[in-house]
């Protein structure tokens, strides 16, 4: 247990996503392992003797962003509502706990409120989720309520701009230090076409590891494929794109085996990329500024409600296209195909990027890159204009 618990304590130190001296976890076996900083160890072990589950993450966030999104909300609201896929699809909302409603005894508020969620937000403590049956869900469910967060207080900032003290510096330091140039400058790729088994499976989790390390995706989103005759080589569902040996499924385009049942979610809409546009690669990841972006929208008269599968429209951010659509095989295996046949690239609303690669994996990675790089530069634009008229 002590080795799965390093092991996601190095991931959230190398994802830059929580403190490096501010991360626990507690694991039940025989008896209950906690490991981390002695505070939040401790909390996640009380957690961990009081719930139904066996994995417990507590850790402070890199980013000021959650305790941010808490302080705007108004006194008498208890939970967030991101608008991203991740909290639609895991999470539904991120409830959280006010630092004054801890009383003497944070641990029960605590495990009261996560009984029957998957994470919360304590104030001034930090991210604290659970795993129902190991560390590695706990961790998950961390990244998510880390990147919904991420994601809602950047949408946040941009339509009602600072509002507490400190903001706007905390902010400035977000931007120059803890975001980091994203080139896929100093990275391999095998120039292609990848035609034999073993180097599509070595190339498909490099890149997959490429993704992560980049900040391209959290570890256990998206996903990645190679097709190769009538084969398409995909990740598995849930598998992490940066632990992807063994985890890579060869399903026959022809349906003639069972490989499919374990592929990703996406499948289908890799298939139909296939068919529609003859490219040889598929990157799909979830770049969190493409994703701010793609859910600001200029239309002012529009009757839609849930944006993020009725809306029919192909809107454009740069030369890429944007498109609504449900995970798995709703929406999405519909309206991705048609438009990113021509560019190469296409956004999903409030999901991420798709990207193809002609015969490798080298120019969708770039194109990934270079789509995100361009929602960075326009959502630092939108803001210093929205901030310059007050």
């Amino acid at each position: 247990m002590l080795g799965q618990i390093a092991r996601f304590t190095n991931k959230l130190i190398a994802d830059h996503s929580a403190h490096p001296r501010e991360i626990a976890f507690a694991a039940q076996d025989d008896i209950i392992v906690a490991d981390g900083n002695p505070e939040l160890a401790r909390l996640a072990g009380e957690l961990l003797s009081r719930l139904s589950c066996l994995g417990m993450a507590v850790a402070r966030p890199a980013l000021p962003f959650a305790d941010f999104l808490v302080a705007r909300t108004p006194r008498d609201e208890s939970h967030i509502v991101p608008r991203d896929t991740e909290t639609r699809t895991f999470l539904h909302d991120i409830p959280f706990l006010r630092r004054g409603a801890l009383g003497d005894d944070p641990a029960a508020k605590i495990a009261r409120l996560l009984g029957n969620r998957k994470g919360i937000i304590v104030e001034g403590t930090g991210i604290v989720a659970s795993g129902a049956l190991t560390v590695e869900q706990a961790y998950i469910n961390w990244s998510s309520i880390f990147h919904s967060a991420f994601v809602k207080y950047l949408q946040d900032v941009l339509h009602g701009g600072f509002l507490l003290p400190g903001e706007a510096e905390a902010f400035d330091a977000f931007r120059r230090g803890w975001l980091r140039p994203l080139t896929a400058e100093g990275l391999v790729f095998r120039e292609g076409p990848l035609t034999d088994p073993g180097e599509i499976l070595d190339e498909i989790a490099a890149v997959g590891r490429y993704t992560v390390e980049r900040g391209l995706v959290d570890s256990f989103f998206g996903n990645i494929s190679c097709k190769s005759g009538g084969v398409i080589y995909i990740s598995q569902t849930a598998a992490s794109l940066d632990a992807l040996d063994g985890c890579i499924d060869p399903v026959p385009t022809d349906n003639s085996s069972t490989f499919g049942i374990t592929a990703s979610s996406e499948l289908l809409a890799h298939r139909r990329i296939y068919e529609q546009s003859g490219a040889s690669t598929i990157l799909h990841g979830h770049p969190k500024f493409a994703v701010v972006m793609s859910m600001e929208c200029a239309e002012r008269n529009c009757t839609v409600t849930d944006c993020w599968k009725d809306c029919d429209r192909v809107r454009f951010l740069g030369d890429t296209p944007v498109v609504a659509g449900e995970i798995g095989a709703g929406g999405l295996a519909k309206r991705v195909p048609p438009v990113i046949a021509g560019p190469r690239k296409a956004v999903v609303y409030g999901h991420g990027v798709f990207t193809v690669g002609e015969r490798g994996f080298g120019d969708a990675f770039r194109s990934m890159v270079e789509v995100e790089n361009w929602c960075r530069d326009a959502y630092f634009r939108a803001l210093e204009g929205k901030l310059a008229k007050g």
